[in-house]
């Protein structure tokens, strides 16, 4: 159930009826008439623009547009007033029966209430953390997979066919200082002094890795020139990294559909065959760039390289493929690893990148858009940085990492619950800051607590009036009769209730999971107020004396941790059933 789409339905209708009497012209165009909640809740329940964009092509005032079809719209048994204000702007008070309609809904659908068939089974990829496989994730990692998680969820959720995915960078130079690092610790498990030279990595998540090579292959490659151990070094210590990464991804309750590895891209013809298909689009020529902005021209040596003329298609500059020495270009497997998405056969592409790959998005975007002859469309989200605090100072690094701040530090301190939610707390592009203090708080400013808080308290409620021997099963729950809820707070929390559907559909056209949490947020408050009227009102209550008094009150908060639910399992978050 979606009110605002069926209160536009309702709309479009009697905008069909005046066109039927004259009072419209024929020929109009309904696509952007829109019904939302006004921006004033004073102002009624819903609004409608029909008459505002119907104006100018109807050659009509909009005063005289809104005057008639408030007339029509009045006469449906939903609608208890249509009010025409300023020029033109046609407001909507509901009749409270709509508000119980809502609840009923949400108590007879069960997580179901708010799904929506709007994906239509599109299938859409999803990829992100991709994080080199060179250690344990850290926190920048952390707000990408939770946000492309999350994104991905509300996607199935919003009737799109979702694949999770996640790119192993596992094809360039930084693996082979993964190898040479873990070579070091293969040196020091023999009981050798080593020195970690600039560029390695020195972090001890490596030491075990170090011993299990030790265990695998013995003394075989000790003081053997790279030569004899590289390669099977960088497989072993590969793996390893990845075993790391999908154990870090559990510990926040990520699982990944598929795991592609870059490297499979090399020697089997792929890139060229990504390239080819540029080619046959008169895409690619060889040339030579303009020097960067910025650099000095006794600085810039020009040579002739393979390019790709991504301009074509919306970039800047047009970029390298191939180096002039005949090697790819890192854009190149990038190109082919998104063509290799494409004849997949996926509808929509989604890659979740961190802030430093600003300057990848138009090339990227351009790529797609070629190989796709622009049928497949790719929204590239930047997921900004993380400030990470304790005690009013900056979370110092873990010793364990070496360098930097991992998902484990964060998820030992919090748990993935909070985690989660707090990285969902701000759109994915503005700078987060994250307090370990502050979101262990119980209170109004911690909207992990609160949140949590409001589905404890309706799971409270029911496990009284269990204990009281009352049956209030969702079913029960559903068939009660509501028409008793007519307190301003009730109606308010109701018609919260109301904007769930179409607050999925917005956030998942708007590939916006952080609109979840902003609505949890807000719904949670409106059952609080309620609860906190109930210590003034006692008929507001939602236990009352008698079973059927209790009846309809529990039906609403009920209604509200079935929303709350579904909101939380987008999010990746446990609902809470009791605060400790």
């Amino acid at each position: 159930m979606n009110l605002f789409s069926d209160i536009r339905a309702l709309v479009i209708a009697a905008l069909d009826t005046m066109v039927a009497e004259g009072v419209l012209p024929e020929g109009l165009d309904f696509a952007n008439v829109a019904v939302e909640p006004p921006r004033d809740a004073a102002h009624g329940d819903m609004a409608t623009n029909a008459a505002m964009v119907l104006a100018k092509p109807a050659k009509l005032k909009p005063r005289d547009i809104a005057e008639a079809l408030a007339a029509h719209l009045q006469a449906d048994p939903r609608v208890d007033l249509a009010e025409v204000a300023g020029p033109g702007f046609l407001n909507l008070r509901l009749a409270t029966s709509v508000w119980d309609g809502v609840v009923q809904a949400a108590l007879r659908d069960g997580a179901a209430f708010g799904q929506s068939s709007m994906g239509a089974g599109r299938k859409v990829n999803v990829e992100y953390v991709s994080a080199n496989p060179t250690g344990p994730l850290h926190v920048g990692h952390t707000r990408g997979a939770v946000f492309g998680d999350a994104l991905a969820s509300l996607l199935a959720y919003a009737g799109h066919e979702v694949t999770r995915e996640y790119y192993i960078n596992d094809g360039g130079a930084q693996v082979d200082v993964l190898a040479r690092s873990v070579y070091l610790r293969y040196l020091e498990a023999h009981g050798q002094e080593v020195a970690f030279p600039d560029g390695t990595y020195p972090g001890d998540y490596l030491v075990a890795v170090g011993e299990a090579l030790k265990a695998k292959v013995g003394d075989a490659f000790v003081d053997k020139g790279e030569q004899f151990w590289l390669e099977d070094v960088r497989d072993f210590s590969t793996e390893a990294m990845m075993d790391l990464i999908r154990s870090d991804l559990a510990a926040l309750g990520i699982e990944m559909d598929v795991f592609y590895s870059e490297k499979s891209l090399y020697g089997t013809g792929r890139i060229e065959a990504a390239i080819a298909e540029l080619d046959d689009k008169g895409l690619i020529y060889e040339g030579v760039l303009e020097p960067p902005k910025g650099k000095k021209p006794e600085d810039w040596e020009p040579r002739e390289q393979t390019l790709f003329k991504s301009t074509e298609h919306g970039d800047d500059v047009d970029r390298p493929v191939k180096k002039s020495d005949g090697a790819w270009t890192y854009f190149a497997p990038d190109i082919a690893y998104h063509y290799d998405k494409v004849s997949r056969g996926f509808d929509a592409l989604i890659d979740v990148f961190g802030a430093d790959h600003g300057g990848y998005v138009k090339r990227m975007k351009a790529a797609v858009s070629a190989l796709s002859d622009g049928k497949v469309p790719v929204d590239i989200k930047l997921t900004q940085l993380v400030k990470l605090t304790k005690n009013g100072e900056p979370f110092k690094m873990s010793k364990r990492a070496g360098t930097f701040i991992t998902l484990r530090d964060v998820v030992d301190q919090v748990g993935p619950d909070v985690t989660r939610f707090v990285m969902l707390t701000r759109k994915q592009d503005a700078p987060l800051d994250f307090d370990l203090d502050k979101v262990l708080e119980q209170s109004k400013d911690n909207p992990v607590f609160y949140v949590q808080y409001a589905h404890a308290r309706v799971c409270s409620v029911l496990r009284k009036a269990q204990d009281a021997g009352w049956d209030m099963s969702d079913a029960v729950l559903a068939k009660a009769d509501l028409s008793g809820n007519t307190h301003e707070a009730e109606l308010t929390l109701a018609s919260k209730l109301a904007e769930w559907p179409r607050l999925v559909e917005i956030a998942a056209r708007t590939n916006e999971p952080h609109r979840i949490a902003f609505y949890l947020y807000e719904l949670a408050g409106e059952l609080h107020a309620l609860w906190n009227r109930g210590n003034d009102v006692p008929e507001l209550r939602f236990l009352q004396d008698t079973e059927a008094a209790s009846l309809p009150k529990i039906a609403l908060a009920r209604a509200t941790a079935i929303v709350i639910s579904a909101g939380l399992g987008i999010l990746g978050v446990t609902p809470a059933t009791e605060m400790r």
